[in-house]
């Protein structure tokens, strides 16, 4: 059975910072590309960020320079830090897992930014 197991969301002021982490299980962890994304109430779902089975990156404009996604092959982790966070950062943060046709989600945890 395949698991992807969000955690590290809170309500955090402007400007501060944040570690999501995500466990990965029942799946081939160091050959899937795994990725953030976030949907804030009313939006659509946004990409946040990528790791690629070979540690490429890639981020969101909006969050460039802010977040960094590191994976661990050895713990089946991948974590977003997120730093100087913004109230528009507040959303639902879902980790994702894809493999070719291998695509799959965790349930989210809630970032909410706010004085």
């Amino acid at each position: 059975q395949v698991r992807l197991v969000e955690s590290g969301g809170a309500l955090v002021q402007p400007g501060g910072s944040l570690r999501l982490s995500c466990a990965a299980s029942g799946i081939i962890f160091r050959i899937y590309n795994m990725n953030w994304y976030r949907q804030a109430p009313g939006k659509q779902r946004e990409l946040v960020a990528t790791i690629t089975s070979g540690s490429s990156t890639n981020y969101a404009d909006s969050v460039k320079g802010r977040f960094i996604i590191s994976r661990d092959n050895a713990k089946n982790t991948v974590d977003l830090e997120m730093n100087s966070l913004k109230p528009e950062d507040t959303a639902v943060y879902m980790c994702n897992g894809k493999f070719f046709k291998n695509d799959y989600w965790g349930q989210g945890t809630q970032v909410t930014v706010s004085s």
